[in-house]
């Protein structure tokens, strides 16, 4: 039960961020942002970290499991990368960007992320797991650019050093530039 349970959550996440992949497959690099655990230095990173362990007992609402099997198959382990970036896709399309006459946007937030941090080369056909390791280390270190290239979200027109703040900062001063594109 138990791994079943983990790979129907995998299969849960892998559908609502990756059908917008114009038919690539990237699930070798979501099993390893699934195998990454999520290490935070700025403290409100947190805040990221408990979203995506909330979004384990969104799956087991959604598709009609207990919070008790949620809890004793998902719960003996910290947030992952890609439980935290499904659910950061999740909250800046349902809570900042929603339109319905363009429709759910998920997948294009969680794809921007991918793109941002430099991996939407590891395909499945294209998976290289040390470049993928350098990458999140790069990345769960902060040492990405000023401007947050390298990181999740790259942002142009910012004085703020993007190392230097947390996660949902700049994910809505990149959305503020998207909106203003």
């Amino acid at each position: 039960m138990r791994n079943e349970l983990i790979n129907e959550y995998f299969e849960w996440m892998y559908r609502l961020v990756c059908k917008d992949a114009k038919g690539l497959s990237y699930r070798k690099l979501l099993c390893k942002l699934f195998d990454t655990p999520f290490n935070y230095t700025i403290a409100m990173d947190g805040n990221r970290a408990e979203d995506g362990v909330d979004l384990r007992y969104r799956f087991g609402y959604e598709c009609g499991f207990d919070n008790s099997a949620v809890a004793d198959c998902l719960d003996d382990k910290d947030c992952s990368v890609l439980e935290m970036m499904v659910a950061l896709a999740i909250r800046c399309e349902e809570h900042i960007m929603d339109n319905p006459d363009i429709g759910d946007r998920t997948g294009k937030w969680f794809l921007d992320m991918i793109v941002n941090l430099g991996l939407e080369k590891m395909t499945d056909d294209h998976f290289d797991k040390r470049y993928v390791e350098r990458i999140l280390h790069r990345f769960l270190n902060r040492e990405y650019g000023r401007n947050g290239d390298g990181g999740l979200f790259t942002v142009h027109h910012n004085r703020i050093d993007m190392r230097s703040v947390e996660i949902w900062y700049q994910a809505m001063w990149y959305l503020d530039e998207v909106l203003k594109s």
